[in-house]
C-alpha cells in the first residue's frame, strides 16, 4: 500500500500531508503533486476505491500515499481519520482542506438542505479536520494548512450557498493564522477561478450547455486566454505547503489567470 518513504535534502523523513476531496479534480493534481515533491501523503474522500485509484498512482510513481475513507463533516469520522492516517504514516504537518460540493440554484429556488448541505461540507468540514490535524502540528512546531476558496467569494449568480461558504473559507484561514502562527503553523486560502474539473463541467449541465460550449464562453473573458487545469492549482498548493513560504500566512492566493469572479 505504501512505496519507500523519500527523503528531503536536508535529511529529514517525509512530511506527511493529508488532502481532502482528493479522489479527482483538483484534490487528487494535488495529492499527486505534493507526493512528487517527498511527502507522503494521505489521499482522503467519502469514495475509498477512487482513493485507492490515487494511492496507486502515487506509489506506482514511487511515492508514499495512503487511502482514507472519511465524511469531512462527521466529528468522530474526521477524528477516526486522523488516528489512521498518524498510524499508517505518521503525525501530520500539512493539511489541504479540499472537499467541496456544489448544489446550484437561484436564491428563490434554494431550498435548506441544499444550502445546509455546501456549508457543511466546506466550512464544517475545514474545521473539524483542521482541529484534528492541528493538534499534530503545534507539537510539531510546524505545520502547513491551505484551504481552497473560489473566486465564487467574491459573489456568483446561483451560488448563494456556495459563495458563503467560501467567504467563509477566507475568514477561517486568517483567523487560523493569527492563532496557530505563534506555534510554527501558517494558514493560506487558494481561490480558484475556472478550473476544468468534473464540478465544473456539473455546472455547465445546470446552465444546459455542453461542457465545450462552458469552456469557450469562460476562455473567452480570461486574459491569459486559457482555462485552468488542476496541476495549475496543485503547483501552488506545493508552493504553501513548503518549508520556504513560511512568511507566507493569512493570504488569499487568486489563481485565476486575471479573470476575477
Amino acid at each position: 500500500m505504501q512505496g519507500q518513504l523519500q527523503e528531503y535534502p536536508h535529511g529529514s523523513a517525509a512530511r506527511v500531508a493529508i488532502v481532502t476531496g482528493a479522489a479527482r479534480g483538483i484534490g487528487a493534481a494535488t495529492a499527486r503533486r505534493l507526493a512528487a515533491g517527498g511527502r507522503a501523503v494521505a489521499v482522503l474522500d467519502l469514495d475509498l476505491d477512487a482513493c485507492a485509484v490515487v494511492r496507486d498512482e502515487i506509489v506506482a510513481a514511487g511515492g508514499t500515499a495512503l487511502a482514507v475513507s472519511a465524511d469531512v463533516t462527521d466529528e468522530t469520522a474526521v477524528d477516526r481519520a486522523v488516528e489512521e492516517i498518524v498510524e499508517g504514516l505518521g503525525a501530520p504537518t500539512i493539511l489541504v482542506n479540499n472537499a467541496g460540493i456544489t448544489r446550484d440554484n437561484l436564491l428563490f429556488k434554494m431550498s435548506v438542505d441544499d444550502w445546509d448541505a455546501v456549508v457543511q461540507v466546506h466550512l464544517r468540514g475545514a474545521f473539524l479536520m483542521t482541529r484534528a490535524a492541528q493538534r499534530h502540528m503545534v507539537a510539531q512546531r510546524f505545520g502547513r494548512i491551505v484551504n481552497l476558496s473560489s473566486t465564487s467569494a467574491l459573489g456568483n449568480r446561483g451560488q448563494a450557498n456556495y459563495a458563503a461558504a467560501k467567504a467563509g473559507i477566507q475568514g477561517l484561514t486568517r483567523t487560523l493564522a493569527v492563532e496557530l502562527g505563534p506555534f510554527g503553523v501558517t494558514a493560506n486560502a487558494v481561490a480558484p477561478g475556472f478550473v476544468q474539473t468534473e464540478m465544473t463541467a456539473a455546472t455547465a449541465e445546470r446552465l444546459g450547455l455542453t461542457f465545450e460550449e462552458f469552456t469557450a464562453r469562460a476562455i473567452a473573458k480570461i486574459p491569459v486566454g486559457r482555462g485552468g487545469q488542476p496541476e495549475d492549482i496543485a503547483a501552488v498548493v506545493h508552493f504553501l505547503t513548503s518549508d520556504e513560504s513560511g512568511y507566507v500566512s493569512g493570504q488569499v492566493l487568486y489563481v485565476d489567470g486575471a479573470r476575477r469572479g
